[in-house]
């Protein structure tokens, strides 16, 4: 059912030393790149005898998650769609048509409602009869200008419906 760990790491072990053998062999194949290779008397490159490669341990430097580098892709391609989508949306100043001047006059009659002069009297009664009751005077005087303005109210109301 499970393998043994031991036995996992030394499988995982060798692979990795085969790896690095076969990359080195390749080198020795292809040539350095920083040194020019050495030649021999026929002009052939001397092939290196392929020496068994030390260990050399991983760097110790950290490595982004996937699904961090997924998700700042995510919010570029979201912040430029965003952008973009701003950008084409906003209508042109210079696309907007000009409106197109009429030629059509139109006489506009105004009637001034003339009041009739009923209804002055009794907003003149009105305004009478108010300032009896501000500076609190209620005797006869308050008496009469109520009564005027009642009547002045009543006439106004006749001439002016229809």
């Amino acid at each position: 059912m499970g393998a043994d760990p031991g036995n996992r790491e030394e499988q995982r072990r060798r692979e990795l030393e085969e790896i690095r053998r076969s990359f080195t062999e390749i080198g020795v194949r292809m040539g350095s790149l920083f040194e020019p290779a050495q030649q021999d008397r026929d002009g052939a490159a001397e092939a290196q005898e392929a020496q068994e490669p030390a260990v050399v341990p991983a760097p110790a430097g950290r490595r982004t998650p996937s699904w961090t580098v997924a998700a700042v892709i995510a919010l570029v391609c979201l912040l430029a769609g965003g952008g973009l989508g701003y950008l084409l949306h906003r209508p042109a100043a210079a696309a907007a048509p000009e409106p197109i001047p009429t030629a059509i006059t139109s006489v506009v009659v105004q009637t001034r409602p003339v009041a009739p002069p009923a209804c002055l009297q009794a907003a003149q009664r009105g305004d009478e009869t108010i300032d009896l009751l501000v500076r609190n005077i209620r005797d006869r005087r308050l008496s009469l200008a109520l009564k005027s303005y009642t009547t002045a109210s009543q006439t106004c109301r006749k001439e002016a419906s229809p």
